[in-house]
């Protein structure tokens, strides 16, 4: 089993800027990439960008080019996703999620953690 802890979501204003954090602990090894996700209300969970543990290859949605980075830091086991230039529109419940394969779907990831609430107002 892998464990995920999600920190650093809050309330901004538009334009602001906001750095997650997830910390990933258990079986690690079993793991080859670790995702964010995040989740709307009234709208289904979407990928937002993925990392893997190894080389660092990254991908990212669309909306978010530009204005996220996703990073790792393996010897602390971590990853952050820093989000700058945040929109209303941005607004969700973020996951982080740890898998063996680098993927954009959901199913890619098998762990997943609790969640952490980012609000970006007008």
């Amino acid at each position: 089993q892998v464990q995920l802890v999600e920190s650093g979501g809050g309330s901004v204003q538009a334009g602001g800027s906001l750095r997650l954090s997830c910390a990933a602990s258990g079986r690690t090894f079993s793991v080859s990439a670790m995702g964010w996700f995040r989740q709307a209300p009234g709208k289904e969970r979407e990928f937002v960008t993925t990392i893997s543990w190894s080389v660092g290859t990254t991908y990212y949605t669309d909306s978010v080019k530009g204005r996220f980075t996703i990073s790792r830091d393996n010897t602390k086991k971590m990853v952050y996703l820093q989000m700058n230039s945040l929109k209303p529109e941005d607004t969700a419940v973020y996951y982080c999620a740890a898998g063996p394969y680098l993927g954009t779907w959901e199913s890619a990831y098998v762990y997943w953690g609790q969640g952490t609430q980012v609000t970006v107002s007008s």
